[in-house]
């Protein structure tokens, strides 16, 4: 029921990651009568319907509500429901585009984060110049201490490792300056922290101008600084894309230009759509939780569904919970 579109973006999404997963199972949860609706607009192939489940909930958790308000006022919800069948392990991981504090107050009630860490964290992909990288936190935590940031990194770590098959990832932590003097103390308290284990790749501090570059697989950041710096990429990222726009309005020749170059600008639009890296983990948590980007599209849901999809294949949860152990 969440995310700015609801139903009309959720559902068609569920039923394309049916078709393209065939050992896929979806539990559908919200408001009975909006999502019968969605699927008889879609015209549901009998075939799938073996794998797809309705569960009704009485409410819906709103984008304004406040976390506690969600967690205390709002138990028959969507999104309660859904992280009910989670932790009773009648659903393996649960995807939501709704109220991202309010998912995650639910996950460490309900749920409880895994027993080394302090506080879970929200981890996304972002493009680079060649491929991508993986940034944590984004926002669940606005202030940290050394040793969050050291679980950050173990964390972002396991999951690469798990996600892109590096086994041994790059792991950066971002600071204003490369130099060894600079940063605050938590942040130069994590880099001994994350420097006394040689598991871990660490290659140092990173600026936040050299990491799209691809010199780190693992960006590790407090909150705060995840999410002003995530909304900022967002923000350049559509800037850019509008200033091209009204260029090519204004100049008939790059008008002919564009259509030359449809082909390259096609598959460079792939790889800058936020849509084709939408789904940011909640990781830290008993179980696989993955949160949509509310204004996603139905590729971008699919994105997030397959992301949550392939960590419960690689158990991701279980290999965090015993790399911690490993270094406690």
């Amino acid at each position: 029921m969440g995310g700015d579109n609801g139903t009309v973006v959720t559902v068609p999404a569920a039923i394309r990651a049916l078709k393209q997963y065939p050992n896929l199972e979806l539990l559908l949860v919200g408001q009975e009568q909006a999502l019968r609706n969605s699927l008889q607009a879609i015209s549901l192939p009998s075939s799938l319907t073996t794998r797809l489940e309705l569960v009704p909930a009485e409410q819906v958790v709103e984008m304004g509500d406040k976390p506690v308000e969600a967690v205390r006022k709002k138990r028959k919800s969507s999104m309660r429901v859904a992280m009910d069948l989670v932790k009773n392990n009648n659903a393996k991981a649960m995807v939501s585009a709704g109220n991202t504090g309010a998912l995650m107050a639910m996950g460490k009630v309900v749920l409880k984060t895994l027993l080394q860490v302090d506080r879970p964290a929200i981890v996304t992909t972002i493009p680079a110049h060649k491929g991508h990288f993986h940034m944590l936190d984004l926002g669940a935590n606005v202030d940290c201490d050394a040793q969050q940031l050291y679980q950050f990194a173990l964390m972002g770590a396991v999951l690469c490792s798990a996600i892109d098959g590096i086994p041994n990832p790059r792991i950066g932590l971002l600071n204003i300056g490369e130099e060894q003097i600079k940063g605050n103390e938590q942040v130069k308290l994590a880099q001994t922290l994350i420097e006394q284990h040689v598991g871990l790749n660490y290659i140092g501090f990173v600026e936040g101008d050299s990491i799209f570059s691809g010199v780190a697989d693992v960006v590790v950041c407090d909150g705060f600084v995840g999410n002003v710096s995530l909304k900022s990429i967002e923000g350049v990222a559509k800037m850019m894309a509008q200033m091209v726009r009204d260029e090519v309005r204004t100049h008939v020749f790059l008008k002919i230009l564009m259509s030359l170059a449809l082909p390259f600008c096609g598959s460079l639009k792939k790889k800058l759509d936020p849509n084709y890296y939408n789904g940011a983990s909640l990781i830290g948590l008993r179980a696989t939780v993955v949160k949509s980007h509310g204004g996603a599209n139905i590729e971008g849901l699919l994105t997030a569904l397959a992301l949550a999809f392939e960590e419960v294949q690689k158990d991701v949860p279980t290999l965090i919970s015993e790399r911690l152990a490993h270094f406690e």
